[in-house]
């Protein structure tokens, strides 16, 4: 059984809080909180120092140590892109690293691709997808309209995830114990979202912000936001017109200028049909 131990502090203290909904009562007088579930037993002394027992205690142990700077390698991670984007797809990407690759890649100081611009990801990720190994899947808009339809927007990245994870098992990646899932709706509902999935992956982490604390999220984040911004850009180019990134006002002039060159059943290709921004190219 793995065992690791640290001091806490206020912003790992509550993190711990936030991530368990109860905890348990202790006849030690030196017990503050004691936490456990399936995969881990983490107990909380009266001095803060915090011992996490368990066959995911490293998973643990990262996600809650804010004073541990130290990067745990083998690790994977996953992440996903254009969600919020009126035009274009989704992409998501499951990515692995290991000593040998991680030290290949942290000379381009990766971080979430929101805190990066598109040029400097379009320079550094051609290096990055050759140096480590990595899965990514993109759904086109026609198939994110269908598919919507049918399932909530988590309910569908839950989906994908899984899927990224599969295909990367599927190129030969063994997962180490630490895969992370950048959390977007909690562990309990991620996994009854893929009930109906015939395989599941399991023993992931969730975790909040997790691009910015593990760096194969961030080569996830990244990886997915260069597939995004190339098929934007090749959409852009077959319709000739540069169609904007999230969904603000300009969005909707665009898409007006786009319905009246190209029609209704085009405009239903590059964007998604479920947001807001579409309803109202129709309202006048």
């Amino acid at each position: 059984m793995e065992t690791y131990t640290f001091t806490a502090n206020d912003t790992s203290l509550k993190k711990i809080l936030d991530y368990f909904t109860d905890y348990s009562t202790s006849n030690n007088p030196y017990i503050k909180y004691l936490f456990k579930n399936s995969d881990v037993t983490i107990t909380v002394y009266t001095n803060n120092k915090v011992v996490i027992q368990g066959k995911r205690a490293l998973s643990y142990y990262e996600m809650f140590n804010t004073e541990n700077k130290q990067v745990y390698l083998p690790q994977a991670g996953s992440d996903e892109v254009g969600t919020g984007d009126f035009f274009g797809p989704i992409c998501v990407c499951a990515a692995f690293l290991d000593q040998n690759s991680y030290s290949e890649i942290k000379q381009y100081h990766i971080d979430d691709s929101k805190k990066l611009t598109d040029e400097y990801i379009k320079e550094i990720t051609p290096h990055i997808i050759k140096t480590i190994k990595y899965s990514v899947l993109i759904l086109p808009n026609e198939k994110y309209n269908y598919l919507i339809s049918k399932y909530n927007l988590n309910c569908l990245k839950a989906i994908l995830h899984n899927q990224a994870y599969i295909n990367l098992i599927n190129k030969g990646v063994e997962l180490p114990d630490l895969a992370v899932v950048d959390d977007f709706c909690g562990q309990d509902l991620y996994y009854r979202y893929l009930l109906s999935q015939k395989q599941v992956i399991k023993d992931l982490t969730f975790q909040t912000k997790a691009e910015s604390q593990y760096p194969a999220v961030a080569c996830a984040s990244i990886i997915s936001r260069y597939c995004f911004l190339q098929e934007m850009e090749a959409m852009s180019n077959k319709y000739k017109i540069e169609l904007p990134k999230g969904a603000a006002p300009i969005t909707e002039e665009i898409g007006k200028i786009f319905l009246q060159r190209y029609g209704i059943n085009e405009l239903n290709k590059v964007c998604k049909m479920n947001f807001k921004n579409y309803q109202r190219l129709f309202s006048k």
